[in-house]
C-alpha cells in the first residue's frame, strides 16, 4: 500500500479515554471503509436523524433555533479549520432577524501542508457535512449555502456533488425539507489551488468570482460577508461533527474530550512514522498515544521534532512534544498551535534548516502580494534560509531572520504573514544550534536525508 492510499484511510481507534476511563468510538468516521459513503448507508448509520429531530420529523416536537445553538455551545465544539473559535458562539453572531439574504459557507479549501482530513471526510462521509450544514442553516435562519472545495481535489468535488444530488432527491435539501417549512439550497463550488483562499475572506472574494485576496476586518463576515450579506463560515470537519452532537446531546460530545476541548478530532499524521494517515481520537489524547497508533517513528529512529498543527504552527522538540496532549490548550501552553490538526513528525535524520528552507519557499510562493510586509518579507525569509542551507550563510543572518519574522507578524491583513513567520521563530528558538553549525561549517550537522 502506497502513501497516497494510507492517507486515504481513516483509522477507527476505539480509544480508552484517559479522562473518563471509558470506550470512545470515532464520531465522524466510525465504521467507514470507503465503499459505504452513499445516502442509503449513511441513513442506515443514523444519518439525517439529527435533521429529522430538529424539524420534528421523528415524532418529537422539534427544536428551536436557540435550542440548537445552545446545544452546540454546550458541546464545546471549536472550529476545526485552525483557529479553534467556539462554533456555537460564532453561530450566535448571525443576525437571524436580518430581512435580506444570508449565507452559509463551508471552507473545504484544504491547502495547509500536511493536512488531508477534509478531503477524506467529503470522500468517505459527505452526507455528514451536508446534514451538518443543513442543521447550521436552520439554526441561523439561512436558506442558501456553498461548499468551497479545494481545486486540486476534483474527484472529491465530484463525489460531493453526487452526494448533493442524492440528498436533494431524498428531500433532505431544497424547498420544504422533509415536508417542513424549512428551505435550504446547498451548492458546491471549487477553487483553483490557491493557499490564500483558505483564509475566509479571500475565499469569499473567490466565491464571488474575484481575485482571491483577504479583506480588511472589520467588517466581519457575520455582518458583511458573501455578496455583502451576513455570512457564517465553518470548516468541513466542524460541520461533520454537528449531527452527532444533535443526536446525542452537547454534554455527551463534551464528555468525549476535555473541558473547553469537546469531542473527537481527526489528526493527519505524516512524515517519519510507520503508518501515516488520518486518525480520529478524543481531544486531549496524549501525543505519545497518537504516535503509537501511527506505528511509532519509522525504522526505529529517534523522534527529533514535531509540527503539531500544520506547517504554519511553530515546531516543538521531542522533549516538549512527548508531554503534550492533543488539544488546543495543551499545545498552546507548550508554545505552538493545534491548528488544522496536521501532525508532521521528523526523526533524528532530518535537517531543520532544510525543513525551514522548504516551508519558507512555500509561504513566499503562496503570498497573494497584497500586504508589503508579507509580499517582501516572505521572500526575504526564504532567500536567507536558502543561503544558509547552501553554505553561504553569514553570522548576521540568524538575528536578521528573527528580526524580519518579527516585523511581519501582526502587520498583515490576514494570518499568512504570521504563518510564514512562526515556523522561522520556532526553528530558531529550539534548533538554533543547527543554523549556527550551517553558518560556521557550511554543511549540515546531521548529513543528508536518509
Amino acid at each position: 500500500m502506497n502513501v497516497h492510499q494510507l492517507l486515504s484511510q481513516f483509522q477507527a481507534t476505539g480509544l480508552e479515554s484517559s479522562f473518563h476511563g471509558r470506550h470512545i468510538e470515532p464520531q465522524i468516521m466510525a465504521g467507514l471503509d470507503g465503499a459505504n459513503w452513499g445516502l442509503q448507508d449513511y441513513v442506515a448509520r443514523g444519518g439525517y436523524a439529527a435533521l429529522r429531530k430538529i424539524l420534528g420529523q421523528d415524532g418529537g416536537e422539534g427544536l428551536t433555533q436557540d435550542q440548537v445553538i445552545a446545544t452546540v455551545k454546550e458541546s464545546g465544539l471549536r472550529g476545526r479549520g485552525g483557529a479553534g473559535f467556539p462554533t456555537g458562539l460564532k453561530w450566535s453572531f448571525m443576525p437571524r432577524q436580518f430581512p435580506g439574504q444570508k449565507y452559509l459557507v463551508c471552507n473545504s479549501d484544504e491547502g495547509e501542508p500536511g493536512t488531508c482530513k477534509d478531503r477524506d471526510i467529503m470522500q468517505f462521509n459527505p452526507h455528514a457535512v451536508i446534514e451538518g450544514m443543513a442543521i447550521a442553516a436552520f439554526a441561523m435562519g439561512i436558506n442558501v449555502g456553498y461548499n468551497y472545495i479545494h481545486g486540486e481535489i476534483f474527484k472529491t468535488y465530484e463525489r460531493f456533488e453526487e452526494a448533493l444530488e442524492q440528498a436533494r432527491a431524498a428531500g433532505f435539501l431544497g424547498q420544504a425539507v422533509m415536508g417542513s417549512t424549512f428551505n435550504f439550497q446547498l451548492h458546491a463550488t471549487h477553487g483553483f489551488g490557491a493557499y490564500i483562499c483558505g483564509e475566509e475572506t479571500a475565499l469569499l472574494e473567490s466565491l464571488e468570482g474575484k481575485k482571491g485576496q483577504p479583506r480588511f476586518k472589520p467588517p466581519f463576515p457575520a455582518s458583511f460577508g458573501l455578496y455583502g450579506k451576513p455570512t457564517t463560515i465553518n470548516n468541513t470537519e466542524t460541520f461533520a461533527a454537528v449531527p452527532w452532537i444533535i443526536r446525542n446531546g452537547g454534554a455527551a460530545y463534551l464528555a468525549c474530550g476535555k473541558p473547553n476541548n469537546g469531542g473527537t478530532k481527526i489528526f493527519s499524521i505524516s512524515g517519519d512514522v510507520e503508518r501515516p494517515g488520518n486518525y480520529e481520537i478524543p481531544m486531549g489524547t496524549p501525543f505519545s498515544k497518537l504516535l503509537e497508533l501511527a506505528g511509532g517513528v519509522r525504522a526505529g529512529r529517534q523522534l527529533k521534532a514535531v509540527i503539531p498543527g500544520g506547517s504554519s504552527a511553530p515546531v516543538l522538540p521531542a522533549s516538549v512534544m512527548m508531554d503534550v496532549t492533543m488539544d488546543y490548550d495543551s499545545i498552546a501552553k507548550a508554545g505552538s498551535m493545534l491548528g488544522s490538526g496536521a501532525v508532521i513528525v521528523m526523526d533524528d535524520s532530518r535537517c531543520m534548516v532544510k525543513a525551514l528552507q522548504r516551508l519558507s519557499y512555500f509561504y513566499s510562493h503562496e503570498s497573494c502580494g497584497q500586504c508589503t510586509p508579507c509580499r517582501e518579507g516572505t521572500g526575504w525569509l526564504w532567500r536567507m534560509v536558502d543561503r544558509i542551507e547552501n553554505g553561504q550563510g553569514r553570522a548576521s543572518d540568524l538575528d536578521m531572520l528573527d528580526s524580519v519574522a518579527g516585523d511581519i507578524m501582526g502587520r498583515t491583513i490576514c494570518a499568512l504573514g504570521d504563518a510564514a513567520a512562526m515556523p522561522v521563530r520556532g526553528m530558531l528558538k529550539h534548533f538554533r544550534d543547527e543554523f549556527v553549525y550551517h553558518v560556521e561549517h557550511k554543511t549540515c550537522v546531521v548529513g543528508a536525508y536518509v
